[in-house]
């Protein structure tokens, strides 16, 4: 990778960028809550799900498709359309508007596209697939980096709030490392058809977070 390109793909997925990710949970917060996830081991088996047949999973090749579509407003209208379609609760629906917005306020530093000819709202994995395209950052490299970003989220979250500790958390993150990747390799090539999830829980925790009170995350 070109190191301008590297660059950009590292500032773009670091949590100091100001997309506001550390205030949603995806539903984190209610398996803490009602003690699914209390331990290092329950925290890494949450996330793995998400990454083999859960939100992760889907955002990644969300992203892949987005990246292709870029050149193409009527496909990427499609591709944005269906992530929403896919948003299982109203607080997952905000969260992935809320973060593509401030994720293209945030890129607009970096000039090279046009954000009146992308669609609204733009949901967060597709503005990452078509700032990354615009930018010509390879798209292995930027769904590795992406699906890497939505771990290290989760396990923050964890971290803060079972509390699991830093080094157990950094621990959870070492040891999810292969399939991070193969979660973002399975992207790269993957239909929209391959798209569907087991993830019940989470499903169902992102939706019982919406009435969960007293609460940290917006999700």
């Amino acid at each position: 990778m070109h190191p301008g390109a590297l660059q950009r793909l590292l500032t773009w997925l670091s949590p100091a960028f100001p997309i506001g990710g550390f205030a949603w949970s995806a539903g984190l917060e209610t398996a803490i809550v009602d003690g699914v996830v209390n331990s290092p081991p329950s925290t890494r088996d949450w996330i793995e799900g998400s990454l083999r047949a859960g939100a992760i999973a889907t955002d990644a090749i969300i992203l892949a498709h987005a990246y292709r579509a870029g050149p193409n407003p009527e496909a990427l209208s499609e591709v944005a359309d269906l992530t929403l379609a896919l948003t299982p609760s109203a607080e997952r629906h905000a969260e992935t508007i809320a973060m593509g917005r401030a994720f293209l306020q945030a890129a607009a530093a970096w000039p090279g596209f046009d954000l009146a000819r992308l669609p609204h709202p733009c949901p967060y994995p597709v503005a990452v697939g078509v700032v990354a395209a615009r930018q010509d950052v390879p798209l292995a490299d930027t769904l590795i980096a992406f699906v890497a970003a939505a771990v290290h989220a989760q396990v923050s979250v964890a971290v803060r709030l079972v509390p699991i500790g830093q080094s157990a958390g950094l621990t959870v993150i070492a040891g999810l490392e292969d399939l991070v990747t193969e979660t973002a390799g399975r992207a790269v090539d993957a239909s929209l058809e391959e798209i569907g999830t087991m993830a019940y829980a989470a499903d169902i925790a992102q939706m019982r977070h919406e009435t969960l009170q007293p609460r940290l995350f917006r999700s």
